[in-house]
């Protein structure tokens, strides 16, 4: 029964790759915290030449804000953070509204504008993919548009927040942001493929990863052209089976303690019903669906030049603690989400 669910799973995703013509994507599946599946479907290049393998390695893109709460909850645990604290008392150097916490930088709910929307942005990204804007600029940019609504009135998707989540981070420990993940999260799950990369030269050995934002309509491998400094918060490399290791940790208690789990996962914000999900809200570094059928459903995409990614774990999938991952080596908007829950009703169903 294990093996014909485990090729139902494989089919529904192949099946969808050759359908949405993307050449790959690499999937884990841990139940009740062990590995079900772990593979890689499809092809490593748009010319369908070499099989994608297990552990090939992929930008994760927004899924970075996960393990950036991690960090941040264990300094919590540790008492070398407050959530309610102001940003203000970490980042004396800023200019930044004073009622700013913490938890409103982790929750969204800061009012902080973002650099995303800005046109300035995504021409520079287009112009120069291989040469980024500094911390300064970005952090300029942040102090100077201003708040799009008071802190802790309103929620809107703000990458700059996370930025300065690292700043406090690697000020308060005095460790760069892949040290302080090293010894929070990476070392103890003996994880080796899962990395920040800071230079261009760093990213040569990514999976092909798949674009048409900088060439029309034809598609081209960003893995030489875009630099992952470009993502102001940083962006982490991993692969399927070591994401779903990450995501499953946390939820079974290995990294943080239960309490701080806890509030990691408890919506700071509804944002509704969408697509997938009954009634979807932000924690702190997470999406949370309170009314799914398979119980609480918890984690974060990513998406990006090249990649589309999504882990999620289920917290009754089918009766099971369940953890699915999906990274993709081309950028459809919500591509490894619609994976993740195609896998999802397959389980469910079986």
């Amino acid at each position: 029964m294990d093996q014909d669910l485990r090729e139902q799973l494989k089919l529904v995703v192949q099946q969808s790759l050759i359908k949405s013509q993307t050449p790959g994507a690499a999937i884990a599946v841990h139940i009740n915290g062990q590995a079900f599946l772990e593979t890689g479907i499809g092809c490593e290049n748009k010319d369908h030449e070499g099989l994608l393998s297990t552990d090939a390695s992929f930008y994760i893109y927004s899924i970075t804000k996960s393990l950036i709460a991690t960090a941040s909850l264990y300094l919590v645990g540790k008492r070398l953070l407050e959530l309610d604290a102001p940003v203000h008392a970490y980042l004396t150097d800023l200019s930044l509204d004073t009622s700013i916490t913490l938890r409103q930088l982790l929750s969204h709910t800061s009012g902080l504008s973002d650099y995303s929307g800005v046109p300035a942005y995504s021409e520079a990204v287009k112009a120069n993919p291989s040469s980024p804007w500094s911390t300064e600029t970005f952090l300029d940019l942040a102090q100077t548009q201003g708040l799009q609504f008071a802190p802790g009135k309103g929620w809107g998707y703000f990458n700059i927040g996370y930025l300065l989540l690292k700043r406090i981070l690697e000020r308060t420990t005095g460790l760069s942001i892949q040290m302080l993940l090293d010894q929070v999260i990476f070392s103890p799950l003996s994880l080796k493929k899962s990395f920040v990369p800071i230079t261009l030269d760093n990213s040569f050995h990514l999976t092909s990863g798949y674009s048409a934002f900088f060439n029309g309509d034809e598609l081209q491998d960003i893995t030489r052209i875009y630099h992952p400094a470009w993502v102001a918060h940083s962006v982490f490399i991993s692969t399927a089976p070591e994401l779903a290791m990450i995501i499953d940790a946390i939820f079974r208690g290995q990294i943080l303690d239960p309490p701080l789990v806890e509030q990691m996962s408890h919506p700071n914000y509804s944002l509704g019903k969408f697509p997938l999900f009954g009634n979807l809200g932000y924690g702190l570094g997470l999406f949370i669906d309170t009314e799914s059928p398979y119980g609480k459903v918890t984690g974060h995409t990513g998406e990006g030049p090249g990649y589309s990614a999504a882990a999620f774990h289920f917290s009754r999938l089918a009766g099971f603690s369940t953890t699915i991952t999906a990274l993709v080596n081309r950028d459809k908007h919500d591509y490894g989400l619609a994976l993740v829950y195609k896998m999802a009703h397959i389980i469910a169903e079986h």
